[in-house]
């Protein structure tokens, strides 16, 4: 996280209403990604995307997706490059060597990374662009698959204040609000904030509805009241159903989730803040993955509890019930 910024948090107007059709390009075409280029496509821009696999952008490049074999061939076709990865190992495997995205950039070229990742590793990426003479911003997003599909995810943003009121007109129409929130690394530290609640948010109602499912109480009554008590959150709101009847495709994978309650506790630790929940979360999360749960929605620690609570069902394989 960049400590030293002189930029001054701040919320960003209201989303805007811009209709230019700057090309933009899209590295990384995963649950959330594909869903942004998608809405890019539906926007009127021009999109050039890569992915690791082919396969998956196949139904995008039928509705108008240019496809690109390297991040630094659609940075190079790009106006503004935006990129959504899994971790920090994928960020420097799309930003790095001669053909990551940095290779591409442009002098004054802005690229807006939309991952959750660590605020070091994203800081460090922004350094480098800046010696090309570039601009980079973290956007991470807050908000799952319908979010993603409706363009109201949360946005939050560190970098440059000039390069966010440059991109904020597009980020709009993936998202609001848009926020500014200070220098590189402070999106994506805010972000680990966040997610810290949703997972802790998930895993208290999964014990509450584990509770009442055990007194006898039918799991869909008691989600039902759960959710719209007092306690309710529109993100309970939206995963009572997974948590009654899990997916087999996920809005948000456990390993994912994981991984960012990780990067919130590694940063406690720098920052001398001890996070209690969070640890618990943790905890919990490794159980999940212990026992087979890795790629399946974060809704599933409603049924990793139970099975952890009951010992017959622990070495069961995953989905039967």
């Amino acid at each position: 996280m960049n400590t030293t910024s002189n930029v001054t948090p701040g919320m960003s107007t209201t989303p805007g209403t811009d209709t230019t059709s700057s090309t933009v390009g899209v590295v990384g075409l995963g649950t959330m990604g594909s869903r942004i280029a998608a809405r890019l496509l539906d926007a009127g821009h021009p999109v050039h995307a890569t992915n690791r696999t082919r396969a998956k952008a196949q139904p995008l490049i039928e509705r108008g997706l240019v496809w690109q074999d390297t991040p630094r061939a659609v940075a190079a076709a790009a106006d503004v490059v935006l990129s959504m990865v899994t971790d920090d190992a994928a960020l420097d495997g799309v930003t790095g060597g001669p053909d990551g995205i940095l290779a591409g950039l442009a002098p004054g070229q802005d690229y807006v990374d939309m991952s959750s990742v660590s605020p070091q590793a994203s800081a460090a990426v922004a350094e480098r662009v800046r010696r090309l003479g570039g601009w980079m911003l973290d956007a991470p997003v807050s908000g799952s698959v319908p979010q993603a599909e409706q363009g109201t995810l949360a946005i939050m943003v560190g970098g440059d204040e000039a390069a966010f009121h440059r991109v904020q007109p597009l980020l709009a129409q993936l998202g609001r609000p848009v926020t500014h929130v200070g220098g590189n690394g402070d999106g994506v530290l805010l972000k680990l904030a966040i997610n810290i609640s949703l997972a802790v948010q998930t895993l208290a109602f999964s014990e509450g509805l584990l509770l009442a499912e055990r007194g006898g109480i039918a799991p869909g009554v008691a989600a039902h009241v759960m959710a719209t008590s007092s306690i309710g959150s529109p993100m309970l709101a939206a995963r009572v159903p997974l948590l009654l009847d899990l997916p087999r495709d996920a809005w948000f994978d456990v390993a994912l989730m994981h991984k960012d309650i990780r990067l919130a506790l590694h940063q406690a630790q720098h920052l001398r803040v001890t996070l209690p929940a969070a640890a618990a979360a943790d905890d919990t999360l490794a159980a999940a993955e212990g026992i087979g749960y890795a790629h399946r929605d974060i809704a599933a620690l409603h049924e990793v509890l139970d099975r952890l609570n009951t010992p017959a069902r622990r070495d069961e394989p995953v989905g039967v019930r």
